[in-house]
């Protein structure tokens, strides 16, 4: 029997977690897969349930349980929501990696995110910023020409072949026009030392990541990679105000049932979600990771349908410019 939005929780197991009572709990599956470049989803999924904000368990009035599911880059515990009951009791908190570039970098992906799931709500974004090494131009069009006018030189640095920070910088190398060397690292960390030192010319990590570095004048930042300048540094002009047009990089999360769930469902949690979301202390939570609640126009499952469409022609261009799959 499906779960239908009423409080009372059924009598059965749940596939995800389960109340030490024995009580039923709707599940969150997620992974604690980062993808190199920004927080990870467990961090993220914590923020509407119960271990730091209660609201999303308040509003559909049964808990919520978070559970992290490791495993192929975050798509094992994606492809266990794919394949599982379409009952409402379990929905995955999808991000540009999971139900974008799983879709585009794997030749043979576990799931199709478009196909496999029902969209529910887009909660959030995190942009991606252009930073480079000190004595680099300050501002985006100063940079555009070096790159190009020393494209045979230039170098930059990722958290490794394939991680979400290779494929936003070949995005934007793509953009505007030039073929740059790849220098993968394990992990972001050692990618943002190199840039501090010198050795490398430009980064493109999550907005959070670099701060540090961005403040105490270690790296030079060029640009937010997005249509607007970030709350969380809005000092920063973005791309699309240094006159890069429609150019925009963020890691997002979003929330999506099995395919075949009742609409009814679907319809309760994305109100609930969207009251979750307009919930102060919830916002504030999401303001101290640098992720900024998408705006009520975006919020609707038509729109989440839209979106993830365009996302994936969006970067299989970047892929396409990186020349490289995760197989």
């Amino acid at each position: 029997m499906p779960w239908d939005g009423r409080a009372e929780p059924y009598s059965r197991p749940l596939r995800l977690s389960r109340h030490a009572s024995g009580r039923n709990r709707t599940g969150l599956a997620e992974s604690a897969v980062d993808h190199g470049g920004g927080i990870s989803r467990r961090r993220f999924g914590r923020h509407l349930g119960p271990h730091r904000a209660a609201r999303l368990s308040e509003v559909l009035g049964q808990p919520v349980v978070v559970e992290n599911i490791g495993g192929g880059g975050g798509t094992a515990g994606t492809a266990r929501i794919a394949t599982g009951a379409a009952d409402g009791y379990q929905f995955a908190l999808g991000t540009s990696a999971t139900h974008a570039l799983s879709q585009v970098l794997r030749k043979n992906p576990p799931y199709d995110s478009t196909a496999d799931f029902v969209p529910v709500a887009l909660i959030a974004e995190q942009p991606f910023v252009l930073i480079a090494r000190k004595g680099m131009p300050a501002n985006l069009l100063e940079f555009v020409s070096y790159a190009k006018a020393n494209a045979a030189k230039i170098q930059y640095g990722s958290a490794g072949a394939g991680s979400a920070t290779h494929l936003v910088c070949a995005l934007f190398n793509a953009a505007i026009g030039i073929t740059a060397a790849h220098v993968p690292y394990n992990g972001g960390a050692p990618a943002l030392q190199d840039l501090v030192a010198g050795r490398i010319d430009y980064f493109c990590p999550v907005v959070t990541i670099a701060i540090p570095q961005i403040e105490n004048k270690g790296v030079q930042a060029v640009a937010i990679l997005t249509r607007d300048r970030a709350p969380i540094l809005p000092t920063l002009a973005s791309a699309a105000e240094q006159g890069l047009a429609n150019f925009t990089a963020n890691t997002w999360f979003a929330v999506f049932l099995r395919k075949g769930t009742p609409a009814s469902i679907a319809q309760k949690l994305n109100a609930a979600l969207l009251a979750t979301m307009e919930t102060p202390s919830v916002q504030a939570q999401f303001k101290k990771i640098g992720a900024e609640i998408v705006a009520p126009e975006r919020r609707a499952p038509d729109y989440l349908e839209r979106f993830l469409k365009g996302e994936i022609e969006k970067w299989a261009i970047a892929v396409k410019a990186a020349n490289v799959t995760a197989e």
